[in-house]
């Protein structure tokens, strides 16, 4: 897909926005974000819509989202992916996602073929999913998705606005979210926001 610096930019924000809070960034917001007027970003969130790459819900603010089934560029190169923050993996707990990237060549030589078509990277912070084997300072792999199935790692977005990282089970009247660390009780909730499942843990010993 053809796309100029600033759509790039945008597309990367809104995705980042989406794993990071559950919903897209305002015209305002993105404008902040890369510097340009709000009339600017609107022409390059409509190209974007024109182009494939965005869909919005008419009539809903903050409805913006990446297309079925388009990759944003930078998800693409192979193991490398966009580091868009970190996970909780104690009590949960909102951050800021960091505009940064986790390159995994830098831990494994990369395997010809295959590509990250739509996986993100997190840093883990607690040790709640301890027993997984998933460590404070891990890199968990996402494969972003909104549904999951018991027994999956997930992130989950709960009602409050924060994000954690847990074991899924859908039960009767709720989800339930376990950690794997008895010092940490389950998070039981109604509803939450899956973000993505866990595909790889990512752990460098030494310098």
């Amino acid at each position: 897909m053809n796309l100029t610096p600033k759509q790039l930019k945008i597309l990367q924000l809104i995705r980042d926005w989406r794993v990071r809070r559950g919903y897209s960034p305002t015209m305002q917001e993105l404008a902040d974000e890369i510097g340009v007027s709000k009339v600017t970003v609107f022409e390059h969130v409509e190209a974007l819509i024109k182009k494939g790459a965005l869909v919005r819900e008419p009539n809903k603010a903050r409805s913006l989202s990446i297309a079925e089934g388009i990759a944003v560029p930078d998800e693409s190169r192979p193991m490398r992916f966009p580091l868009v923050g970190k996970i909780a993996a104690g009590n949960p707990i909102e951050r800021v996602a960091d505009h940064d990237e986790l390159d995994l060549t830098e831990f494994f030589a990369p395997t010809p073929g295959r590509q990250a078509n739509t996986t993100f990277a997190l840093k883990v912070e607690g040790d709640s999913m301890r027993d997984e084997g998933i460590l404070d300072g891990d890199f968990v792999v996402i494969e972003r998705t909104q549904v999951a199935q018991n027994g999956d790692r997930v992130v989950a977005l709960l009602p409050d606005g924060s994000t954690t990282l847990k074991t899924f089970f859908k039960e009767d009247d709720h989800i339930r979210l376990q950690p794997a660390n008895p010092a940490f009780d389950p998070i039981r909730v109604k509803f939450c926001q899956i973000q993505g499942i866990v595909k790889g843990v990512v752990r460098r010993y030494g310098r």
